[in-house]
């Protein structure tokens, strides 16, 4: 298993490194050194070791509930999109598009399934609290105070209809904090916004523990949520706005 320093090392700028919008932005990704490990040495998509052990996240979310989580949610998402690619080449080397609705709507599924994991992992590896430095006050620009920014955060997660996420994403285009409501794992988002925060509540996220209780689960998010690795994030993203370096992974 790998260690909590490796692995935010590798994940800590999926918003940054793959949601890529403008030429600053790219830039700003590779001075910043790493990138989320989304595939593996041959390109393959492929899932990192979870950061932590099933149930390091007691007692707010049980350990049955990681397990069950990773190996059967978000690896087999990982398989999919992997299909949906091959499906794809396979298109192009036969000049065959017949299929190519059902593997570009999978595609578009999967791979934001496995995105959306990555960023999940070290969205709850943390200790809880407020947001300081930069993310604090990028999140009272854009939303006047932290109290402001949780209330709507929690109501729209837990408002989201269906099986969704609830998205801190930051747009660099506008040098802007926003949040979304994410429905499936790519619906209702903006083009350009790019995720530093998540909360899955598709119900294999909590429903062992809490039931039907989502507001529970939102509200208990933010015992173990990591705003240090929120703020890597929003760093890597913006070091060309705000004149910061990259950050250093988290030790």
């Amino acid at each position: 298993m790998a260690t909590r320093r490796t692995f935010i090392q590798d994940t800590a700028a999926v918003g940054a490194g793959l949601l890529m919008t403008n030429a600053h932005s790219a830039d700003a990704t590779e001075r910043a050194g790493y990138v989320d490990k989304l595939t593996d040495t041959d390109g393959k998509y492929a899932a990192a070791p979870l950061p932590y052990a099933y149930d390091a996240l007691e007692p707010i979310i049980d350990a049955r509930t990681v397990e069950l989580h990773y190996n059967f949610h978000h690896k087999p998402a990982v398989a999919a999109a992997n299909k949906a690619e091959d499906g794809l080449a396979k298109a192009r080397d036969t000049n065959d598009f017949a299929l190519v609705k059902h593997h570009e709507k999978e595609l578009a599924f999967q791979l934001s399934s496995h995105i959306l994991h990555t960023v999940y992992w070290t969205s709850i590896s943390g200790k809880g609290g407020e947001p300081r430095n930069e993310l604090a006050k990028a999140i009272d620009r854009s939303f006047g105070s932290y109290a402001k920014f949780k209330a709507q955060l929690v109501a729209a997660t837990i408002a989201t209809e269906a099986s969704g996420w609830g998205v801190v994403g930051y747009h660099p285009a506008m040098d802007k904090v926003m949040i979304l409501q994410c429905e499936n794992h790519q619906k209702l988002t903006a083009w350009g916004i790019q995720p530093i925060l998540v909360l899955d509540v598709f119900e294999h996220a909590y429903y062992l523990k809490y039931q039907n209780r989502r507001n529970d689960y939102v509200n208990q998010f933010f015992n173990i949520v990591n705003w240090d690795n929120a703020s890597m994030r929003l760093q890597a993203a913006m070091p060309a706005r705000c004149g910061a370096r990259a950050p250093e992974a988290l030790r």
